[in-house]
């Protein structure tokens, strides 16, 4: 029996378990790799996506500007999003 499979197919794409309230649009997010931040209000300019744009909102092919970590290794910072 697979555990982990079990377990990560309750995951969303935004990181939470379904069925689960996830954070809010303001939410940062940081790269569980290299620590960048992915902030809405700032955007991301390497990828070209306007300020304002929620992380659950960015393209399905977005990965970390600095170290090209796919948006599933990001996690919420404390306190955002509640």
């Amino acid at each position: 029996m697979d555990i982990t499979a079990d377990i990560t197919a309750d995951i969303t794409a935004d990181g939470t378990a379904d069925g689960a309230p996830g954070p809010g649009d303001a939410a940062r997010w940081e790269c569980g790799i290299c620590w960048t931040v992915y902030d809405p209000a700032a955007g991301d300019p390497v990828w070209q996506v306007a300020p304002g744009t929620a992380f659950s909102a960015l393209p399905d092919h977005w990965a970390c500007p600095h170290c090209d970590a796919p948006r599933h290794k990001f996690m919420v910072l404390p306190g955002d999003g509640e």
